[in-house]
């Protein structure tokens, strides 16, 4: 039998009630709202990296959607650097409040998908891959020759979200983004839209034969992750008060695909348990930053060769062994 949290994050997860989706989301939200603050209350530089790693969090969620549909994205860190000019430009060109520019730029990401993703979503596999991987130095190059708001192509001053002053309350924010990102993919995943992404995953040629519009949803799905990467993007620069075009590179979208690969491609809380595990390994290791990119890559070598479904698969593996060796 499942365990609860493998029952709240399976890709296979049936139609989600009111009761299911507490369960889903009060072990997360109780860690976030009330573990989290409690242990690094007047520490602003750790909830800092919380926060980071909450924005990052939702991004990633994002690219979790298309993994469902069988598509290795690797452009989110371009959608991302798009809704971070987005919210840079409306809020201090226009001076429109952050809490408008966010949506915003979650839609002006997800039109751009959905005209990007028409032609490139008839690629598959590795073509679909290198393509992905392209668009964010397309995008960086795009603002960097268009944006003359400063020198290099940055934008500074962007005003922070009004009402959000100190660490805790802009740590608060990004966890409540994060829960919300969470709660809608984990419904998406259990709809009927979620078990037509599977069905296209196993064969997208058996799903057409019985009526599903796959070039429709490979759209949505993609447009769906390009919103939650422009959103992410969007907090990002107001945190950060600044955006460059350097400020989201390929190895940012890199990043975001692996993230969803440490934490589990089977489960919707992967992504989340991937990414806050690798920011805060991060952190811990700076003291020896030289070697993190070699632990970083055994690190993902070991999870590849002995947890191929990601951290999240560990428990039924420590059960079936378990099972066996009884």
């Amino acid at each position: 039998m499942a365990t609860s949290t493998e029952a709240a994050g399976m890709i296979g997860a049936t139609s989600p009630g009111s009761r299911r989706a507490l369960i889903a989301i009060l072990p997360l939200a109780i860690l976030l709202y009330a573990v989290v603050p409690f242990i690094l209350r007047g520490q602003p530089y750790w909830l800092n990296v919380m926060t980071n790693a909450a924005i990052l969090s939702f991004g990633s969620l994002g690219v979790w959607v298309t993994f469902a549909i069988g598509r290795v994205n690797i452009a989110q860190g371009a959608f991302a650097l798009l809704g971070g000019y987005t919210t840079a430009i409306l809020s201090t060109v226009f001076g429109l409040s952050f809490w408008l520019c966010l949506p915003l730029s979650g839609v002006v990401a997800a039109l751009v998908g959905t005209l990007i993703g028409w032609p490139l979503l008839r690629l598959r596999g590795i073509y679909f891959a290198m393509v992905t991987l392209s668009l964010t130095e397309a995008m960086r190059l795009l603002f960097l020759n268009t944006v003359t708001l400063h020198d290099g192509g940055g934008v500074l001053n962007i005003p922070r979200p009004a009402g959000i002053d100190t660490p805790l309350d802009f740590y608060l924010f990004a966890a409540t983004l994060l829960l919300v990102g969470y709660l809608a993919v984990w419904r998406l995943a259990g709809s009927r839209i979620g078990w037509v992404f599977r069905s296209m995953r196993q064969n997208e040629e058996l799903a057409m034969s019985i009526g599903i519009n796959v070039a429709r949803y490979r759209v949505f799905a993609f447009a769906f992750c390009s919103a939650m990467g422009g959103m992410a993007g969007a907090c990002f620069a107001s945190l950060q008060q600044n955006i460059y075009p350097a400020t989201y590179t390929v190895t940012d979208s890199i990043n975001f695909m692996l993230y969803c690969f440490l934490g589990g491609l089977d489960f919707v809380l992967g992504p989340i348990v991937g990414t806050f595990g690798l920011i805060i390994a991060f952190e811990l290791l700076r003291s020896i930053q030289e070697y993190q990119a070699l632990l970083y890559g055994a690190l993902m070598i070991l999870v590849m060769l002995f947890l191929p479904n990601g951290v999240l698969s560990l428990p039924s593996i420590i059960r079936r062994f378990w099972r066996s060796g009884r």
